[in-house]
């Protein structure tokens, strides 16, 4: 049987926000250890937090701010409780992801990068799996998917749906 990830996340606190991005200000690559470890904590990244990263690292908000944006990964807000992602690099494009793409949007009622209106998925594109072998692929809740069909994403977010 499949372990089903349940992602649990704390809800904003600026003592808590504080703690992680203390505990990763010494590392090299700071800003994105930094944003990553507060997205794994909160689910995204709060504007809040912003300012404090760059207040820790010395740095501009605008260069934080640049980091985050530059990033599709980092969220403005809490994702579904599934994460469905689905690859949108070239060959999972040629292998007819944009067809799944679509496929996806429309079996969710929301196009990629949004939330469904019950919070329960969260439709995001992905740039590279690293799957390009078995193209087209996605990952939901952190589990890699190769060799995507209509029947295999139609299972998926049927799936992500429960």
């Amino acid at each position: 049987m499949t372990a089903v990830y349940e992602p649990c996340y704390e809800p904003w606190d600026e003592t808590r926000g504080a703690e992680i991005i203390a505990e990763h200000a010494k590392q090299e690559g700071a800003t994105l250890v930094i944003l990553h470890a507060l997205q794994e904590a909160f689910g995204y990244v709060p504007e809040a937090a912003i300012p404090m990263v760059a207040q820790a690292l010395n740095l501009s908000r605008a260069e934080v701010h640049g980091v985050f944006t530059f990033y599709h990964d980092f969220r403005h807000k809490p994702a579904g409780r599934h994460v469905l992602k689905l690859c949108r690099a070239e060959a999972c494009q040629a292998a007819g992801g944009d067809a799944l793409a679509a496929r996806a949007e429309a079996k969710l009622g929301v196009p990629l990068g949004k939330t469904t209106a019950d919070d329960r998925v969260t439709l995001e594109p992905i740039y590279c799996l690293g799957l390009c072998a078995t193209a087209p692929s996605a990952m939901l809740d952190g589990r890699l998917i190769g060799r995507l069909d209509e029947k295999r994403l139609d299972a998926l977010v049927a799936e992500a749906q429960r």
